[in-house]
């Protein structure tokens, strides 16, 4: 077994435990690509970021598969706040980006900056939620590689949305999530 030290070339992925679901989603989030992709499945088949990355998560970090009553469970928490503090709040800082009058100027780029914030707080309530959630299950050694849990976690959790088929920039998007997922050890330590 390699262990990881300053005096070796090998690197031990964390231990899941030590891994939280907002750390996690925090640092996935922040590297090269992800918000694009994140952006992109959210706003085409309406569904919440937090859910794709809970279900990365438990797929990259976890080992685990995910059905779909587990996604409709996380969903159940969650979905209720997503939809009357989330959404509006996203939808109000979308709004001021380019108006109604008298906005957009710089009296007007402070109120979305706090409303930035504010929705940004809201997402991190629901992570927690979600983290909460996910605690509750073990680690598992599903069949596949920690990129292809996640991934696949994530296709179980889209379709809690939608029935669309996945189009081959879904299909980019998902990947650049997954892969950056898989490197978790990398992106949340």
């Amino acid at each position: 077994m390699a262990v990881a030290s300053k005096y070796n070339k090998y690197r031990v992925p964390p231990p899941a435990a030590r891994v939280t679901l907002r750390g996690f989603a925090l640092a996935v989030h922040d590297k090269p690509g992800v918000a694009d992709a994140c952006v992109s499945l959210q706003d085409r088949f309406d569904a919440d970021v937090n859910i794709l990355l809970c279900a990365a998560y438990l797929g990259a970090v976890r080992g685990r598969s995910v059905s779909s009553d587990e996604v409709a469970a996380a969903r159940g928490r969650i979905d209720a706040w997503h939809r009357d503090v989330v959404r509006p709040l996203r939808a109000a800082r979308r709004l001021l980006k380019t108006g109604p009058p008298p906005a957009p100027n710089p009296q007007t780029d402070e109120v979305r900056r706090e409303v930035a914030k504010a929705e940004l707080d809201a997402e991190l309530v629901e992570l927690d939620v979600l983290g909460d959630w996910a605690a509750g299950f073990g680690d598992s050694s599903s069949a596949g590689t920690r990129s292809e849990l996640a991934r696949t976690a994530m296709e179980v959790a889209l379709r809690s949305y939608s029935n669309a088929v996945l189009s081959e920039d879904d299909r980019n998007a998902l990947a650049v999530i997954a892969d950056t997922a898989a490197r978790c050890d990398e992106v949340a330590s």
